[in-house]
């Protein structure tokens, strides 16, 4: 049974310096309103993912 790639760091995506996604965008904003929290304007595909993480653990959703 093959193993699963390990989760590459966000750093090193070669499309992280490319603005956000649209779904990364709409989860962060439910994330960022259930933490009380703003999303800042201009993130990368990396900043967002990393800010998704820092949420889910805040409030409680995801892995």
């Amino acid at each position: 049974m093959a193993q699963p790639n390990p989760e590459k760091d966000p750093e090193e995506w070669t499309t992280g310096d490319e603005p956000m996604t649209g779904p990364q965008q709409s989860y962060l904003n439910t994330l960022a309103q259930e933490a009380g929290e703003q999303v800042p304007d201009g993130l990368t595909k990396a900043q967002a993912s990393q800010l998704i993480d820092e949420l889910q653990q805040r409030t409680g959703r995801g892995a």
